[in-house]
């Protein structure tokens, strides 16, 4: 039996941050950062049949195309992926009431929808990127045993090799997307790519206000990285958290970001947000196709 503090529940049975129980999600999770573009994406909804919100968790369950998707804030960073994984799998894998795993596994399709920062110069603002694989420089996935079982371990020793990794930083980690979830997204509108998964905005995604950067090349040797054909498109702070967490439970993942900005051609696009309603029902479509 799992104890009551490693699996905190509330006084009515829902699991402690996402305050949800097994029954108010669907098996088909987009997963967004700001709570208000769950209202977004749930206004493509044919029938909304659940809705609830504890901090920045905010979640809409309901119908697409007769396909039962839950849609769920996460708020910024993989500290607060490690959350939203864990419960989510705990919800579908845990018997709740006697705390015990349950013998046969149950599989999860988690897609998360973004905002990102392009790497390349051919990777123009408005842009739809599917990542591949995805980079965590957070260390997240580092807490969790056998992690190089799930990671590409020879991707990640020709990346520190290249970028001539510090040791001061976390140890970087690189996990693939799920290649099913991969196949739904083949179309042209989407293109291919490896996604940086950053611990913070400024620095750690090469941004310099006051605070000057420990690595100030840092940017310039990642965009010059290829590595088997493959080469780092953008950053953003959520998707290796998605891809590492899923593959270890079990689940399929996969990110899907719109570019906003790119930050070699120094381009942006502030008013993205009917571009980001383009993007949220293309995946839509995908996932009920």
């Amino acid at each position: 039996m799992i104890k009551h503090s490693e699996l905190i529940l509330n006084n009515d049975g829902s699991i402690f941050h996402l305050h949800l129980k097994p029954e108010n999600i669907g098996k088909q999770i987009i997963l967004v950062g700001d709570p208000a573009r769950v209202d977004t994406v749930a206004g493509f909804f044919d029938k909304i049949i659940f809705t609830t919100q504890n901090r920045e968790f905010k979640t809409i369950t309901g119908f697409y195309k007769q396909k039962k998707i839950s849609v769920i804030s996460t708020g910024i960073g993989t500290d607060n992926i490690d959350i939203v994984l864990n419960e989510l799998d705990a919800l579908v894998n845990i018997d709740l009431e006697s705390r015990t795993i349950k013998a046969r596994a149950e599989q999860l399709d988690i897609v998360r929808i973004g905002t990102s920062g392009g790497l390349q110069t051919d990777l123009p603002v408005n842009s739809f990127v599917v990542s591949e694989k995805s980079i965590g420089f957070d260390g997240l996935l580092n807490y969790y045993a056998n992690r190089e079982q799930y990671c590409d371990m020879e991707f990640e020793e020709a990346f520190k090799k290249h970028t001539q990794w510090s040791t001061a930083l976390a140890a970087p980690y690189t996990v693939n997307a799920s290649q099913a979830l991969l196949n739904k997204f083949a179309a042209n509108a989407f293109k291919k790519g490896v996604t940086i998964s950053a611990p913070g905005f400024y620095a750690p995604q090469g941004r310099e206000l006051r605070l000057p950067l420990a690595f100030p090349n840092l940017n310039e040797q990642i965009e010059n990285f290829s590595f088997n054909n493959l080469r780092i498109t953008n950053f953003e702070m959520e998707s290796s958290a998605i891809y590492g967490l899923s593959k270890m439970l079990g689940h399929n993942a996969l990110t899907v970001c719109l570019i906003i900005a790119n930050r070699v051609t120094l381009t942006a696009n502030e008013n993205y947000r009917e571009e980001m309603k383009k993007l949220i029902l293309a995946v839509l479509d995908n996932l009920s196709s």
